[in-house]
């Protein structure tokens, strides 16, 4: 007896979880229509479209930083020599023979050298933080310009005189000055191509070359700035 109430309450329980649920489903659905039948309501086929997008959502789409864009068209030119200074110099230098404190013999050696120096500014070290665009413009500040390079022109340049004085008691000694002869004319070249105003002239000219290849690439406006030259850049 007792089995069978057990059994008939079991089965009441049973029934009556199973109508709960049901209400509950149906009510969801009801719901969902209700809402989905408002929303039409009250914007039109706009809200289906709204709702499809929420679960058929569209790709994002890949941005691309402009400014590194700019870097990468601005690099192509690579290491932008933009003046070159030359110059023809006169550099004495001697050596002294010596007998204890006493100098027996100098040897002199008069060497014309022709010098020349590049300075430029290196796009390699432009960054992406150096460039800054607002609509239409870009605003671009260069790195500073420098010195890229110096020499002697060895086939243009010449020992003028070799002298080891009298009775050539002077050390017999030409490659030594004729190396320290070209190590003073282009310390001489450097220093006067800074007088003159080489790095200037390497601005000036950068800031003219890179305003013309981002306009030529189809940027509408284009600002560049250069950046001065820090004091030891023609030490």
């Amino acid at each position: 007896m007792n089995d069978e109430r057990s059994n008939r309450r079991g089965g009441n329980n049973y029934e009556h979880l199973k109508r709960n649920l049901l209400l509950m489903t149906t009510g969801g659905i009801l719901l969902a229509t209700l809402f989905v039948l408002i929303g039409i309501w009250r914007t039109g086929t706009r809200f289906v479209g709204e709702l499809n997008s929420m679960f058929n959502p569209s790709p994002a789409i890949p941005q691309v930083d402009e400014r590194s864009v700019v870097v990468r068209q601005v690099k192509n030119a690579s290491e932008l020599t933009t003046a070159v200074f030359t110059m023809e110099a006169v550099v004495p230098t001697s050596q002294d023979r010596k007998l204890g404190e006493y100098v027996i013999g100098t040897t002199r050696l008069l060497y014309i050298a022709y010098g020349e120096v590049k300075a430029g500014v290196d796009l390699s070290q432009l960054k992406a933080d150096n460039v800054q665009i607002v609509n239409d413009t870009i605003l671009l500040r260069l790195p500073p310009p420098r010195i890229l390079d110096s020499k002697i022109d060895v086939n243009r340049s010449k020992v003028y005189d070799y002298d080891r004085g009298f009775l050539g008691l002077g050390p017999d000694v030409a490659p030594q000055l004729q190396t320290l002869a070209q190590q003073e004319t282009l310390l001489k070249i450097i220093t006067a191509a800074c007088s003159q105003g080489l790095l200037k002239q390497a601005n000036d000219r950068a800031e003219l070359v890179v305003s013309q290849l981002l306009n030529v690439a189809g940027y509408k406006e284009v600002l560049v700035e250069t950046t001065s030259p820090p004091p030891e850049s023609c030490k």
